[in-house]
């Protein structure tokens, strides 16, 4: 059955599939647990081609669109939620034309960032990849064109945070070098918004608050995803009870106690190999 065939008000089994190079979409994956908390899950860590803010465009745009067909037959998802930046910026028109469902990306939050900097001046805080994107540019220019955009990659805080869900203790100089790269650029004295724009980076923005010298505002768009996939799922109905998430890697991995109890801590109990 394709999503075009469901009838309004039947029960479909089928899952939501959360995709990202890592664990950086389960803060994704939270906010679209609490808006539907019955909705069957599987959530997908493409460990197998992570990192995916190091890799040129053109290995992006060729290995998502594959990647997400083989896991659409696999799981046959009611939804697909690109729940990474990077791949949603590079990635997405190729996912969307080559297949037949709801695909939800992830933009960086630099509307609501403007809607409530009080200075003007926000970051972007992103991968090296997303920040380069011209979509930052598009998004700047329509939602931000009087503010001063400041934009650091940070391919570090994609690791801390990764580190940081499997246990591993993290040192504060290593978020405060992150935080830095916008900070010390010119106006950044004057920042008061930063858009968290790697899912990654809302897993540990408890982090960057405690370093920052002054108060932040931090920004990320996984209340919109959430937002989003309810609204296209709004005439769907729902297995009676919440069903257990699964947790797909796409190669080897071991799965440490501590990574095992972070993902059970986002619902995810059971752990598969594509």
């Amino acid at each position: 059955m394709t999503v075009g065939e469901l009838q309004a008000g039947a029960i479909d089994n089928r899952p939501i599939l959360v995709f990202d190079s890592g664990v950086g979409g389960l803060s994704v994956l939270a906010e679209v647990r609490q808006a539907l908390p019955k909705a069957p899950i599987v959530y997908v860590a493409d460990n197998g081609g992570f990192p995916y803010g190091t890799k040129t465009e053109a290995e992006i745009a060729a290995r998502v669109p594959a990647l997400l067909g083989r896991l659409a037959e696999r799981y046959r998802p009611r939804l697909i939620i690109i729940a990474c930046n990077t791949a949603s910026t590079i990635a997405l028109p190729g996912v969307r034309a080559a297949l037949d469902l709801p695909i939800v990306g992830t933009v960086p939050a630099i509307k609501p960032a403007a809607e409530r900097s009080t200075s003007r001046v926000i970051g972007v805080l992103g991968t090296d990849a997303t920040v380069r994107q011209p979509y930052v540019d598009d998004l700047s220019r329509q939602f931000a064109s009087d503010c001063l955009v400041l934009r650091h990659g940070s391919a570090a805080l994609v690791q801390l945070a990764e580190a940081s869900l499997r246990g591993e203790a993290t040192p504060d100089g290593a978020y405060s070098d992150a935080l830095g790269g916008l900070l010390d650029q010119s106006g950044g004295d004057r920042m008061d918004t930063v858009v968290l724009a790697c899912t990654h980076f809302p897993l540990v923005a408890d982090r960057l608050a405690a370093i920052a010298p002054r108060p932040l505002t931090f920004v990320d768009g996984a209340s919109g995803i959430a937002r989003r996939t309810a609204t296209l799922t709004r005439d769907h109905s729902w297995p009676d009870r919440a069903t257990p998430a699964i947790a797909v890697f796409t190669a080897p991995i071991e799965v440490s106690e501590g990574l095992k109890a972070s993902l059970a801590g986002f619902g995810l109990s059971k752990i598969e190999r594509l």
